[in-house]
């Protein structure tokens, strides 16, 4: 016999804000459960963790448990109380029968782990710091359930590491939220797929997870064409002049309403979001040169003479422990900062687009609506085409409604949409991108690394989500802290097969090695990856000439046409700019091309 589940929802239902976010669901969480939860967001995957804490009530339906059965849920936006210390912020998460001495012990040891100090008071904390807190408060009492959303939002790569090893040894089962795919297949083994109102369950990993929705989504599609063909035969009899007076053919017309009910109520597959990237005119193959670049705050070193070379189409990771200066770098390379030394050459004609960390830039009273039309109206300029702000908000998946609500009211991953479709819509030739991925569900997720990937113009991400980083950019920026800054080819993956010191430290605040001069070995080293980057370079040179002399050739093509200058000489005088733009892009990139391969000639390379 099976043993009776530590919590338990059946036949539940839930309605927020005039919307049904499931009905019939039951669900039972199980001793030693691991299970990651994914849905499209606003889904109800963050109300149903909140039932299963038992912080929002159901329309209908039970929810049960064993009794003495501990429940501890970490939010998606962690509140504390400033006027207590971090230590007292985390015993609140003990049950009220806990041994204070033995309780207080513990607070102190995860927070000491965690990089906190526990008698410091809960205010100017950082997003991370407060993540922190929040995660010492779920864990101190040793629950028997651990409800987390989105746990890795904030933290740096150390944090992650620590609370994967933390959960691993823990006997809690849990329910996890995350948009990080690689922390779902450390701490989970099975997947909830919360679905238009519907929970699947697939006893494997989420690593399996879009193979499985697809098959799903696939044997639905099946079932709806059966149940169509159905529908059109019986139609066909009923077209036929049957009558209705037979004690038989009442059975088969009620069979037909039966159907077409169905049919009405059958689950069609959610829309996909559609993510498009706007590719500003102009710019050369130069985006960015920084030459030993250094830079201090607040009495601490952050960059120590950085040099790197950025050409268009580069797609670059930057990576580190919280407070180690990544924006710091990203402020500098972009021309937003000056360095202490060194130099920073931007490109010319550099159109840039920027996703901020803290979603800062959104008025909270504000809407979707006013947001992306500022001057009223019911347009959105969209790389200078006009379209009505509610056809192109639903590209992101939202609805009409969603348009007049305010900022507030959307979840995490919703804002992180709005930003998207606000910056989105801007030409641009360079992304510059500061953790784009907190609060996005796996499908927007998918579609952002596909844009990205495709994305022509030039990228600089800041993340901490290891397969994303994996998945995207074609080098890495490593700050390992004190100002040490080491350029790596490929992602975190390949990083860390390279020697990058990625996640050592819990945070950057740890005693910084003593520097001194670099002795001959280590000027060989660095020697070595410079040469190894302009190798890198001269290899993607051809391709990138191969693109510039395809574009070529297409202006040419449109000029050609004798009446584009009569009909529309406006158009025509842009074509003849964004061709003079091309050629001498593609002069500098040949011109390099000839350099680099002088130098591998000559055995340099």
């Amino acid at each position: 016999m099976a043993p009776a589940p530590l919590l338990s929802l059946r036949d539940a239902v839930l309605t927020l804000g005039g919307k049904r976010l499931f009905e019939g669901l039951d669900l039972d969480i199980q001793a030693g459960d691991t299970i990651g939860l994914v849905g499209r967001n606003g889904s109800g995957k963050s109300s149903l963790l909140k039932i299963l804490a038992g912080l929002i009530e159901l329309d209908s339906g039970t929810r049960s448990g064993q009794q003495q059965c501990l429940v501890r849920y970490l939010e998606q936006e962690p509140v504390l109380d400033p006027t207590r210390t971090l230590a007292e912020n985390v015993t609140g998460g003990l049950a009220a029968d806990a041994d204070h001495d033995t309780s207080e012990y513990r607070a102190a040891s995860l927070l000491e782990a965690l990089s906190l100090v526990p008698d410091r008071m809960a205010v100017g904390l950082s997003g991370g710091e407060r993540r922190r807190v929040a995660i010492a408060r779920a864990l101190v009492a040793d629950p028997d359930i651990l409800l987390l959303d989105e746990p890795t939002n904030h933290l740096d790569l150390p944090a992650i590491g620590w609370l994967e090893a933390t959960l691993r040894g823990s006997r809690a089962a849990r329910v996890v939220i995350s948009h990080d795919r690689a922390f779902l297949a450390a701490v989970t083994a099975k997947t909830w797929w919360l679905d238009r109102g519907r929970l699947f369950v697939n006893n494997a990993s989420t690593a399996s997870f879009e193979e499985w929705r697809d098959s799903l989504l696939a044997e639905e599609e099946k079932t709806l064409s059966r149940l169509e063909k159905h529908l059109e035969a019986e139609t066909h009899w009923l077209h036929r002049g049957v009558t209705a007076r037979r004690k038989r053919n009442q059975g088969r017309l009620r069979k037909l309403a039966d159907l077409r009910s169905q049919r009405a109520n059958f689950l069609r597959p959610e829309g996909r979001a559609k993510l498009e990237t706007h590719l500003a005119s102009g710019g050369g193959s130069l985006v960015i040169e920084a030459d030993e670049i250094s830079k201090s705050r607040g009495g601490k070193l952050l960059v120590d003479g950085f040099s790197t070379r950025v050409i268009k189409g580069d797609r670059v990771g930057i990576i580190g422990a919280n407070g180690v200066g990544k924006t710091t770098l990203l402020d500098l390379l972009t021309g937003k900062l000056q360095p202490d030394s060194g130099t920073v050459r931007l490109g010319t004609g550099l159109e840039i687009a920027r996703f901020e960390q803290d979603r800062g830039s959104l008025d909270p009273r504000a809407t979707p609506w006013s947001t992306l039309c500022p001057e009223g109206g019911d347009q959105v300029d969209v790389a200078g085409r006009k379209r009505h702000v509610v056809g192109y908000l639903r590209d992101f998946l939202f609805d009409e409604a969603q348009a007049r609500q305010p900022i507030e009211a959307l979840s995490g991953g919703e804002r992180n949409r709005l930003l998207l479709a606000r910056n989105l819509a801007r030409p641009s030739n360079l992304l510059v991108l500061d953790e784009p991925t907190n609060d996005l569900d796996l499908e927007t997720l998918d579609l952002l690394e596909d844009l990205l990937a495709d994305y022509p113009g030039t990228l600089l991400l800041v993340s901490h989500d290891r397969d994303f980083l994996d998945r995207v950019v074609t080098s890495t920026i490593v700050m390992e802290g004190g100002g040490r800054i080491v350029e790596t080819a490929g992602g975190y993956s390949d990083a860390v097969r390279q020697g990058a010191r990625v996640g050592l430290a819990m945070t950057a605040d740890r005693p910084a090695e003593p520097t001194g001069k670099p002795g001959k070995g280590a000027a060989s080293r660095a020697q070595g990856k410079a040469v190894a980057k302009l190798a890198r370079e001269l290899d993607r040179l051809p391709e990138k000439i191969e693109a510039v002399t395809a574009e070529i050739g297409r202006i040419e093509d449109r000029l050609a046409d004798p009446q584009l200058h009569v009909r529309d000489p406006s158009a025509a005088a842009k074509l003849v700019a964004d061709l003079a733009a091309r050629q001498a892009s593609l002069a500098e990139l040949e011109e390099r091309w000839l350099e680099l391969e002088s130098m591998r000639e000559a055995g340099d390379l």
